[in-house]
């Protein structure tokens, strides 16, 4: 089936699974974070404070990440990283399971993940590339199938934390999320390849000028700083809907936690389907389109989300906008891998992952802070109109942006001249 072509690589098959099985876990942790930060504090500001401080390293590690993960074996990274994140999962299972557990220790390992995972999102996607067959071919398909396994794992793992919780003990979520990470690693230890990738790259001492190198190229290619710059303006105004779903799961809509579960999994589904659509793509060629329409129809629908009374009227609505922002981030992932330089990839997927992940929390704290001096709803459809507005200005750009993928496209055959 062209919808799973990535899936004849053994390498691919060998990491998808080993992930599979590691998301549902991380983000069962999630979960299980946000629920014991509330069960033990009863503050909301907490709550968002901590995926303030989770997240914020991915602005200032990641770009930097990005020139260490070229200039190191990518696969042995990932290992490491692994192992430290098994470690902290593990350490938290047992406060937790003991009945030991308090605040700071929450705290602390969610910095820490955070910090991790500043290097380890960038490398992994960077590790995809290595590990495919066919790039040309196949990387639009498996970086799908990869969001398509984000988008389901977001929409189980939940479920499965909140069943464990109200049956057993939250260290036993903790205590599974440690243990899938052998999964992970031992995948990682089963794919074979041909040599270890590493770009050697000049200055390859100084960080800052490899990172100034990294940023300066991505800053003269119109399309990748178009699309860096899209997708950070999307990540700021239009992500945050997700931390002011509960304000509409309760006050707006008049439900209570079943409902915001159906909203969040409804957005889910969107996103699942986007991705499976996404998956049945030969090529990046033509992706620009879509990253051009997605914020538009993102914005159109949370407007109209926004506005909603009705509880089925709002769930029908939410999977358009689960489904336009996986179409804009994995679009925008599977262009940008398609068209850097192998040198410099490393670095442009470290500020993608800036761009998305850094920029998300202060979008929060920006979109939270308006719904407080307004109103939720008026938040939001000021963050949807900046998106359709940045969906506009990209469309403008789209000629001239088509003209220069199509050279490069050229260039690597993916089209013929």
């Amino acid at each position: 089936m062209q919808t799973l072509q990535s899936f004849n690589s053994r390498n691919y098959r060998l990491f998808f699974s080993g992930q599979m099985l590691s998301m549902v876990g991380s983000f069962m942790t999630e979960t299980t974070i946000a629920w014991l930060v509330y069960y033990l504090t009863h503050s909301v500001a907490l709550l968002g404070l901590l995926g303030f401080i989770s997240q914020f390293p991915h602005l200032i590690i990641s770009p930097l990440a990005g020139v260490w993960i070229e200039q190191s074996n990518r696969r042995n990274i990932l290992i490491a990283v692994q192992i430290t994140m098994m470690i902290v999962s593990l350490i938290l299972a047992m406060f937790a399971l003991t009945g030991a557990i308090n605040i700071w220790h929450i705290i602390v390992s969610s910095i820490l993940q955070g910090f991790l995972s500043s290097v380890e999102t960038p490398a992994r996607y960077a590790f995809i590339m290595d590990i495919i067959e066919n790039k040309n071919d196949n990387i639009t398909n498996a970086t799908a199938l990869y969001s398509s396994l984000l988008s389901g794992s977001r929409i189980i793992a939940p479920a499965i934390a909140g069943i464990i919780i109200a049956n057993l003990f939250p260290g036993h979520c903790f205590l599974i999320d440690g243990i899938s990470y052998i999964a992970v690693i031992l995948a990682l230890l089963a794919i074979q390849l041909e040599k270890p990738v590493i770009r050697q790259i000049n200055h390859q001492n100084n960080i800052l000028k490899n990172f100034k190198e990294g940023f300066t190229y991505a800053y003269e290619l119109l399309p990748i700083r178009s699309i860096l710059l899209l997708i950070a303006l999307f990540s700021f105004m239009g992500m945050p809907y997700l931390r002011i779903m509960p304000v509409f799961a309760v006050e707006i809509l008049h439900g209570d936690s079943s409902t915001l579960g159906y909203l969040t999994g409804a957005s889910g589904l969107g996103a699942l389907c986007g991705g499976i659509y996404l998956s049945y793509r030969r090529t990046a060629r033509g992706l620009e389109k879509i990253i051009a329409i997605a914020p538009a129809i993102f914005g159109i629908a949370l407007i109209t989300f926004s506005l909603s009374k009705s509880f089925w009227f709002s769930l029908i609505t939410i999977p358009v906008i689960g489904c336009s922002y996986i179409l804009e981030y994995s679009s925008s992932n599977a262009v940008l891998q398609t068209i850097s330089d192998d040198e410099k990839r490393g670095r442009i997927m470290s500020l993608y992952n800036m761009s998305v992940m850094g920029i998300i929390p202060f979008g929060n704290l920006f979109i939270g802070g308006l719904a407080s001096i307004t109103d939720a709803k008026t938040a939001l459809i000021f963050g949807a109109l900046c998106c359709v507005t940045g969906s506009i200005m990209f469309y403008k750009q789209l000629p001239k942006i088509e003209s220069l993928l199509r050279q490069i496209y050229i260039k690597q055959e993916i089209i013929l001249e």
